[in-house]
């Protein structure tokens, strides 16, 4: 549970050391020179970015050939998030993800009524005492509506017709996709994290299965201090239909324009969710992303959407969390030895003790370092890059690395985890937070205090 003092050398440490001095302006500061450091070399980083397009356009064009899973497969596969193309390239990338956007399936409600009225067995109207019929949000693979239900209002994701079919159709070209991305993460294994994906897509499509994982985690979170989790009604639940509590409350795009103390609020709200799901509970939602956030009228937030969901055996938990402590503590040697023996590190011998906490840090650095952090776009951007980018520094040592895919969900939860705090620009010491589910430390803030008193009770 040592700190290390030594004089830090990479880029993020170098941003924390600021931030000790000068805590949130000092960070932001840095934040902009990390950035900056990325610039070095423009016409070799202007060629990768090039080919970095491209091979972003074969996989779009590729995504663009199946019916059902395009963007179920877009969603999981967090390369085509636009944080990965440099800037002067994103209007063009962007133009082709709108392909696969405007792609999305336009189904009538007298074909979802159909799917329902198939599900239930009986005549809608003999189910809910009133259905809207004009959905109130659309989700990868169905629709949601909003009905009541014995007095109260609920929410009804109703899946497409047909689509649960065709994503299984999909999924079995889900290897020319893997291959692409090998090309950009050359650490990959297609033949493992193809498994890993089509199970988890394979589960999203059984809404039984969703609900069972909401209702577990409403139980986990009942009665918390700053989380909600809506309740699901069972028996209204089937395989191609999820009813649950109806939540109202402000969308992200309102609440992201906050005043600084109530974003950095969110934002911790938010880090506590996602990684205190996986840590604590050893289960979570893969999805982190800011449309399955909702803050209500009296400050908590509710969470939306269980269908890409994850749960992991104590053994993945600890292992993740050894290796965090090993980096915090600068114990580069023991790191190296650690993810070796995990099967993240095929050749050791490329790797020392101190290019190992560089990376590390590179690419944990904003949770991992203690110091006060401001989070914004431009830096959660710098993280993917250097995580499984041909501009990364990291580029030439990833060829002797892999990701298990027992993994493989958790670093996705903590890529986007960070996405969605770096778009609230919300600044914490998100390592002081992060100590309480790695060491056990006591709270250093007051939603952490909350939280403490809140699993104490339970």
């Amino acid at each position: 549970m040592a700190r290390d003092d030594r004089i830090p050398t990479s880029r993020w440490a170098r941003a924390a050391k600021v931030g000790r001095l000068a805590a949130t302006q000092g960070a932001k500061q840095a934040g902009t020179r990390v950035v900056n450091l990325t610039r070095d070399e423009q016409s070799a980083q202007d060629a990768m970015a090039r080919r970095q397009v491209e091979t972003a356009k074969q996989i779009v064009a590729a995504l663009g050939t199946m019916k059902g899973a395009a963007m179920k497969l877009g969603q999981v596969m967090s390369f085509l998030d636009v944080g990965l193309v440099p800037e002067e390239f994103r209007e063009e990338f962007q133009a082709e993800l709108a392909k696969l956007r405007d792609a999305a399936p336009k189904v009538s409600f007298k074909d979802m009524k159909k799917v329902l009225e198939e599900e239930y067995g009986e005549k809608l109207d003999d189910v809910f005492e009133s259905f809207d019929p004009s959905p109130v949000a659309a989700a990868s693979i169905g629709q949601v509506y909003r009905a009541r239900y014995d007095g109260k209002d609920v929410a009804v994701k109703v899946q497409y017709p047909g689509v649960a079919r065709a994503v299984r159709s999909d999924l079995q070209n889900l290897g020319i996709i893997l291959r692409l991305m090998k090309s950009v993460a050359p650490g990959l294994d297609p033949q493992e994290l193809g498994a890993e994906i089509r199970g988890r897509i394979e589960e999203e499509l059984d809404y039984e299965l969703e609900a069972q994982n909401q209702r577990t985690l409403a139980r986990i979170y009942k009665g918390h201090p700053f989380v909600v989790i809506p309740d699901v009604y069972t028996s209204l639940s089937h395989e191609r239909v999820i009813v649950s509590e109806f939540v109202t409350g402000r969308k992200f795009d309102e609440f992201k324009t906050c005043a600084d103390e109530e974003r950095n609020r969110l934002g911790e709200i938010i880090f506590r969710f996602y990684f205190g799901s996986m840590y604590r509970h050893h289960q979570f939602s893969g999805d982190p992303h800011p449309g399955n956030c909702l803050l209500l009228d009296d400050g908590r937030m509710a969470f939306l959407d269980f269908g890409l969901f994850k749960r992991i055996s104590d053994e993945v938990a600890e292992y993740e969390l050894q290796t965090q402590r090993l980096g915090m503590e600068g114990r580069g040697e023991e790191l190296i030895e650690h993810l070796h023996g995990g099967g993240w590190l095929g050749q050791p011998e490329y790797y020392d003790p101190d290019s190992i906490l560089e990376q590390f840090h590179d690419l944990t650095g904003w949770y991992t370092l203690d110091a006060a952090m401001a989070l914004t776009p431009d830096i959660a951007t710098d993280v993917m890059i250097q995580m499984s980018d041909p501009r990364s520094r990291w580029w030439g040592k990833m060829r002797h690395e892999t990701l298990p895919p027992e993994h493989l969900f958790g670093r996705r939860l903590e890529m986007l985890t960070l996405a969605v705090i770096s778009q609230l620009r919300a600044t914490a010491n998100w390592n002081r937070i992060a100590r309480e589910w790695v060491y056990g430390d006591e709270p250093v803030t007051e939603l952490g205090r909350q939280e403490a008193e809140f699993l104490a009770s339970r």
